[in-house]
């Protein structure tokens, strides 16, 4: 999810803990549990400290090792250890369960996006993403700030809001998964294209009930469309391109972090005097036309890489990147 909502998590597991009488009754509980939980929901994200280094880095790593479960347990225990020294009467046993729910409860929330995680290492290094809900969903994030907004002004007792709040968002979710795996299942049969081996990757979006719709055929050619009121549209088609320069481009520390990611990677080479440009798109994600999540390298004509990038951009703000004297 976005850091806004995992913010609003944050401030919702605050409200949820005063149904606990150990940090209710203590006179620094209250503050103490909301720090400490408002910290652990964001926390796994710390690795976005990586952009420092460089993007390939941060790509490659975001919502790796930061959300495994041995991560999930150390950033609990140094949220835990920090917020005790502050709070000292506070129980701590009582700190560290509601902070790492907060950790917890972030990571798990990061599966249900496209992007998913690899909150199973070290048991798995596989990406995990269900894909049901949209990295930012409008009904889970103002459901909380409902409730935080009817606790902070006094009107209702958070005793009471945030229980149904968070029954809610479970119903929510197990909903939206149950609509995602039903609706993935009616693809082929609403497909006219449908072909023996293609297959469908249906992806969540901002509308409750739109979606978006990958499909790879055998051939090598993804088709992305969307699906809205039991209607399959396709609305692009592309073939991925079969040269001697896409391998080469593979050994490109930006591309490998962009493969390592996505499910749906699909690659072009443009030829020039000079060389060649190898972009690597991931199909999931298409905005106005473009595919704005790209590894691109910039190669000789003995396929020795010149410069690379790894990242979302236009495509107008990529050439402006990647613009060479060679041009």
């Amino acid at each position: 999810m976005d850091s806004g909502t995992h913010l609003m998590f944050g401030l919702g597991l605050g409200g949820l803990a005063l149904a606990d009488p150990a940090i209710a009754t203590h006179p620094d509980g209250p503050v103490a549990i909301l720090i400490g939980t408002i910290l652990g929901s964001q926390a796994p994200d710390a690795d976005m400290l990586l952009r420092f280094k460089s993007n390939a880095d941060y790509i490659r790593n975001h919502r790796g090792w930061s959300h495994s479960i041995p991560a999930q347990i150390g950033w609990a225990a140094l949220i835990t250890l920090a917020v005790s020294l502050l709070f000292r009467g506070v129980p701590w046993g009582h700190l560290a369960a509601w902070i790492l729910l907060a950790v917890v409860l972030h990571v798990t929330t990061d599966l249900f996006n496209s992007y998913g995680t690899q909150g199973f290492r070290p048991f798995t290094k596989k990406w995990i993403a269900f894909s049901s809900i949209h990295v930012f969903d409008p009904a889970i994030f103002a459901s909380h700030a409902l409730a935080v907004l009817l606790w902070l002004s006094g009107l209702a007792d958070p005793r009471a809001i945030f229980p149904v709040l968070y029954a809610f968002v479970v119903l929510y979710i197990a909903w939206r998964t149950w609509v995602h795996r039903r609706l993935l299942s009616q693809l082929p049969k609403k497909d006219p294209d449908w072909r023996e081996g293609d297959r469908y990757k249906l992806l969540s979006t901002l509308s409750m009930f739109r979606w978006n719709v990958v499909k790879l055929s055998q051939d090598n050619r993804y088709s992305i469309g969307e699906w809205e009121n039991s209607t399959l549209r396709w609305v692009d088609r592309t073939r991925c391109d079969d040269h001697p320069a896409i391998e080469a481009s593979k050994s490109s520390k930006d591309v490998q972090a962009l493969l390592n990611l996505t499910p749906c990677p699909c690659g072009h080479v443009r030829i020039y005097s000079w060389g060649y440009e190898v972009r690597w798109e991931d199909i999931r994600y298409r905005y106005r036309r473009q595919y704005p999540f790209v590894a691109v390298v910039l190669m000789d004509a003995n396929y020795v890489p010149l410069q690379s990038y790894v990242g979302w951009l236009s495509d107008d703000r990529l050439e402006k990147r990647l613009r060479m004297n060679t041009y």
